[in-house]
């Protein structure tokens, strides 16, 4: 259940140290560059202003990139945290063998059957890119790119649906928002 806190806290301090000195090089892609740390610190930080309570999620939140940018692996999760965050860590890691298209495609493929929990964290995810993609994008990410990848978080999501209301308004007013910039920053726009 989302909303029980299943440890202590400790664990969240635990998964945030992991995490940071996992992503201790990685910076974003935006402009500003800034510490990777602060994207899974934002997701963990969606979930729980929408309610979510339950740490294990909440740690899974903050180690959701670990095996996917770092050099962590599973073992090393399951070791420090238990099967459960190894396998929510493991639902929302991309396959970086494939190329990008096909990773993207994955991701539509496999969002209707991940776990519940799963679904929170990659909403949580989306919303946190859908920001930086409206405001803090990528350099060189031309207006249809990042309409682009606004438009597939969209069918991301969608396939997540129907576990936590406060959640998908918080993705559907942050796309809204990103959109808007978007148009904005169209020649002739806002």
């Amino acid at each position: 259940m989302t909303n029980q806190p299943t440890t202590s806290l400790p664990l969240l301090f635990c998964a945030l140290s992991f995490a940071a000195d996992h992503h201790r090089f990685g910076r974003r892609k935006g402009e500003e560059a800034s510490p990777y740390i602060n994207h899974p610190i934002a997701v963990a930080a969606e979930l729980a202003e929408v309610g979510v309570t339950d740490h294990k999620i909440l740690a899974a939140a903050l180690l959701h990139d670990t095996l996917e940018d770092t050099d962590a692996t599973p073992e090393d999760l399951e070791r420090e945290f238990g099967p459960r965050i190894r396998r929510l860590v493991e639902a929302v890691t991309d396959d970086g063998s494939l190329p990008k298209e096909q990773r993207k495609q994955a991701q539509l493929e496999q969002a209707r059957h991940m776990e519940t929990d799963a679904k929170l964290i990659r909403i949580a995810d989306k919303i946190c890119n859908v920001r930086d993609v409206g405001f803090a994008p990528a350099a060189g990410w031309s207006l249809n790119r990042r309409r682009e990848y606004l438009d597939w978080t969209e069918h991301v999501v969608d396939r997540c649906r129907g576990h936590l209301l406060p959640l998908e308004r918080r993705y559907d007013d942050v796309l809204a928002e990103s959109r808007a910039q978007l148009d904005s920053e169209e020649p002739g726009g806002e």
